[in-house]
């Protein structure tokens, strides 16, 4: 009995070193292919001679707080006003809502081609709202933010001219931290973040490998995501799902590591693990939705 016991023990020692092993190789690797391709850098292909017409999604559930500033920083954005249009997606239950119309009739009599879509109905949460409005969207390339988010106003003249290779579905920026300084957990969490966006992101995508939408912060040539079947909402991370699908059709993504997109970041233990939990299920279901496509695809399993 003690031998058996001793064995159970032993063998949950060397899995956790085996587990341990594999992901510090992981991450060596990581560091490995951010230095070998530091200087490929993305270029356009071309630039558009016309601009095309671009809808800003703005998903929300009772944001009233960030509301105005979202809004303003999405009406300071350098494009042109005949080329953008701007859809509140929002579910919420309090006075937000009354709050996005009141901001859609203010942006509408300076200009904007601006909509408030409120659901009651919140079937499929985030990814049904997205799912509702691009149906009716109007732009052909689709700008996604959170309600946490402030862009800053030269995010669409860096990345739409990526769109002209006709080849690419998604432009990517990267997260940056308004409040990275306010506390310790928000600073450890800007540092680990970092590791993140800034490193592996831009190794996985110069290297050739799949990467993922962050869910917010980036662009979709939206009939990609019509192509790949739309947004589903079977899992909790509806953005990692739809990206796998999207670029086992054949679609490149491109990561702008230098065009940086302002967020918040939680600034308490709640609202933080909260998040974890949300990311860290939502990876697993969405592994084992279609790892076994990724599996049977025809993707190499070394790009370059």
């Amino acid at each position: 009995m003690s031998l058996n016991y001793n064995f159970i023990w032993l063998l949950c020692y060397l899995l956790v070193l085996v587990g341990l092993a594999g992901y510090g190789f992981h991450r060596l690797s990581i560091v490995y292919l951010y230095w070998k391709n530091r200087n490929n850098k993305p270029q356009p292909k071309a630039r558009f001679q016309e601009l095309p017409v671009v809808t800003v999604q703005l998903p929300m559930f009772n944001e009233k707080f960030v509301v105005d500033r979202l809004l303003e920083s999405v009406a300071a954005l350098d494009y042109p006003q005949d080329k953008l249009e701007i859809q509140i997606l929002d579910d919420s239950t309090d006075d937000t809502t009354e709050q996005c119309y009141r901001k859609v009739e203010e942006l509408k009599s300076r200009g904007f081609d601006a909509v408030c879509i409120h659901r009651t109905d919140r079937t499929g949460f985030k990814a049904g709202a997205l799912e509702a409005a691009t149906k009716v969207a109007k732009g052909e390339f689709l700008l996604i933010l959170d309600a946490d988010f402030v862009p800053e106003p030269d995010l669409l003249q860096k990345t739409i001219h990526f769109f002209t290779d006709e080849n690419v579905g998604l432009v990517q920026t990267r997260w940056g931290h308004i409040n990275r300084e306010y506390n310790l957990l928000t600073r450890i969490q800007g540092m680990y973040l970092d590791g993140h966006f800034a490193m592996e992101q831009t190794a996985r995508n110069r290297s050739g490998r799949f990467f993922t939408f962050n869910g917010t912060a980036g662009i979709w040539r939206k009939c990609v995501i019509g192509d790949a079947g739309g947004w589903s909402h079977d899992t909790l991370t509806e953005d990692m799902d739809l990206s796998y699908r999207v670029q086992l059709r054949g679609w490149r993504f491109i990561y702008l590591n230098d065009v940086v997109t302002p967020a918040e970041l939680p600034v308490d233990m709640d609202g933080f693990k909260s998040q974890q939990h949300r990311w860290t299920k939502g990876s697993i279901q969405v592994c084992q939705k279609i790892l076994l496509d990724i599996w049977r695809s025809n993707a190499p399993l070394k790009p370059r």
